[in-house]
């Protein structure tokens, strides 16, 4: 009867879950569960108290005895607020005085878990979450709409895994990850600029841009898949110290769709032509500790890098070639580190705290895009744990993200125009996980 309820609890997990679009270093989510928040995911890799260790570090699955669920959901909401310091539009175009208003909006990152232990020493277990999303939009005619006005990434991740426990103090897992990401993203073109063309189709850069005319607006929809794998160690140093280490590997997505134009009339182009590109999704390394100090305090640390350099550039291969992109990013390898701590008040209620330096894998206001107004940011957490039985928890946690001011001076294409001036950027994340053992 257990197996059977496990069973149907999970299938209305895995059927209610989606994949939004939200907010983290570059576009990558560190909200795979909601109970890591109120530490701000300090001590990820090697805490492992519910299932939702599957994605953090799957050798934590030898922790959980029995059959666990774990499931949640983190809402969050970014603001970016462009303040213009002198752009230009491409040829001279006006651009107006729009500064875009909020391109931040809500976003949901949901997820689901589920670990069963087969034997004494052999365990298993499946993930499933949106480990990439991004969300940007401006209002239409904002004076960057030659760069973007509207760029979405939303993922869903499949992750079964294996854990075994070598002996008393050592744990291994591995894991394989299957990936969906889909991407949506629209610009204008000024339409002035693609009428006159030079023989065999080149585009001719002599070719008046007149102030007045109707804009393109270009919409690129694409999907594509991929397959992963991650690997975690999970270590008892000592009875009161844990130590994890976790790695999730590259995953290069080959995506295909359409590009949309409207406004076409009277430029004699195609509204519809096939789109594709690809990108390679960085690998993770984290380092974990958790320490007991004593039966109330425990404390935790988190270092983590993540190979944002397998992202030099993003190229949109379109049809029409002149309506291919190539969004020139030039991402760095990052670094983030975490401390927090949870002190257990009352037998049900446990407190939890965290700090965290998160670096951004844009390093120039030059290639800085709209799409992707990133910086290194500051996490501040909060959140508590309730054990509502002996078999189930509830967890809640607040972080918020303090950026700091951003400036953007983006002039890494001509016929998009210079995008310069300043970014105030912030986000606050709201989550709720429930947890239970059969």
């Amino acid at each position: 009867m257990k197996s059977a309820s496990s069973l149907r609890i999970i299938s209305v997990l895995v059927l209610g879950l989606g994949a939004g679009g939200a907010y983290g270093a570059g576009f990558q989510l560190l909200e795979q569960n909601a109970s890591g928040i109120g530490n701000a995911y300090a001590g990820s890799a090697a805490i492992a108290e519910n299932a939702s260790t599957i994605f953090f570090n799957p050798a934590g699955m030898t922790r959980l005895p029995g059959v666990n669920v774990s499931a949640g959901a983190t809402a969050v909401r970014p603001s970016f607020k462009f303040s213009n310091t002198g752009s230009t539009g491409p040829g001279g175009l006006p651009l107006g005085s729009n500064n875009g208003g909020d391109a931040g909006s809500w976003g949901l990152v949901p997820n689901a878990y589920l670990s069963w232990q087969l034997s004494p020493d052999w365990y298993a277990g499946v993930g499933i979450g949106a480990p990439f999303g991004l969300m940007t939009e401006y209002d239409g005619d904002w004076i960057g709409r030659y760069h973007s006005k509207k760029f979405s990434i939303e993922s869903i991740n499949i992750n079964p895994s294996l854990a075994y426990k070598v002996n008393e103090r050592l744990s291994v897992g591995a894991g394989l990850n299957w990936m969906r990401l889909d991407a949506d993203y629209r610009r204008n073109s000024p339409a002035a600029g693609l009428i006159t063309f030079l023989p065999g189709g080149i585009a001719n850069p002599a070719a008046p841009i007149v102030a007045g005319s109707p804009d393109l607006e270009a919409k690129v929809k694409m999907d594509g898949d991929a397959w992963g794998w991650n690997l975690g160690v999970l270590f008892e140093a000592t009875p009161s110290t844990r130590i994890g280490f976790s790695y999730r590997s590259k995953m290069k997505i080959n995506a295909s769709g359409h590009t949309t134009i409207r406004n076409a009339s009277p430029v004699p182009i195609p509204t519809r032509f096939n789109a594709s590109t690809s990108v390679e999704l960085p690998d993770t390394a984290v380092l974990s500790v958790a320490h007991d100090l004593n039966s109330r305090w425990q404390l935790l640390a988190d270092v983590s890098w993540t190979g944002w350099s397998s992202i030099k550039s993003l190229e949109i291969d379109n049809g029409d070639p002149r309506f291919s992109d190539d969004l020139d990013l030039r991402f760095r390898d990052t670094w983030r580190l975490a401390l927090g701590a949870n002190y257990k008040a009352t037998p049900r209620w446990t407190l939890k705290g965290g700090l965290a330096w998160d670096q951004s894998p844009v390093d120039s206001a030059r290639y800085r895009p709209t799409s992707l107004p990133d910086s290194n940011r500051y996490w501040v957490s909060v959140g508590a744990q309730y054990n509502i039985n002996e078999r189930t928890t509830l967890d809640v946690g607040y972080a918020h993200l303090f950026v700091k001011s951003t400036r953007i001076d983006n002039d890494t294409d001509p016929s998009k125009g210079v995008v310069r001036g300043d970014y105030k950027s912030n986000a606050n994340l709201i989550g709720v996980q429930v947890s239970h053992r059969f």
